[in-house]
């Protein structure tokens, strides 16, 4: 947005300068003052016309691509959700064959009864076992 500021800063100064030139005639003359001033009024007008639909149109674009990132963001936010939400799932599943596959008489299955009781369930026990060896 800097260089889009500057770039119109720049014409802007090239404007006001013409301007200037224009205001002060080298033969001055009261009948061709007033249509030279009014002249230069439409132009004056032109252009800031013309400067604002080209900030607007910078604007906008700007604001259009703030905005498509944004939903990129958003779409990658939700497949790295969804990617986890996936991965629960297999680990779910693969402490639930740790769990069937234990035998509760062994020293493992008796360690595990024990590590399971700080847990609200032995599944949620066993995936936190899981997740950590």
């Amino acid at each position: 947005m800097d260089s889009i500021d500057k770039l119109l800063a720049e014409i802007q100064a090239e404007h006001t300068e013409a301007k200037k030139n224009i205001h002060r005639p080298q033969n001055p003359t009261a009948n061709t003052a007033k249509p030279l001033i009014n002249s230069v009024s439409k132009s004056d007008a032109l252009i800031d016309n013309l400067l604002a639909e080209v900030k607007a149109d910078f604007v906008e674009r700007d604001a259009t691509e703030e905005l498509r990132k944004q939903q990129e963001l958003e779409q990658e936010k939700n497949r790295q959700a969804q990617i986890k939400v996936q991965q629960r799932e297999a680990l779910k599943k693969q402490a639930q064959a740790w769990i069937d596959k234990l035998d509760p008489l062994s020293s493992e299955g008796i360690w595990f009864e024990s590590f399971a009781k700080a847990y609200p369930s032995k599944l949620a026990a066993a995936i936190e076992y899981l997740q950590n060896n």
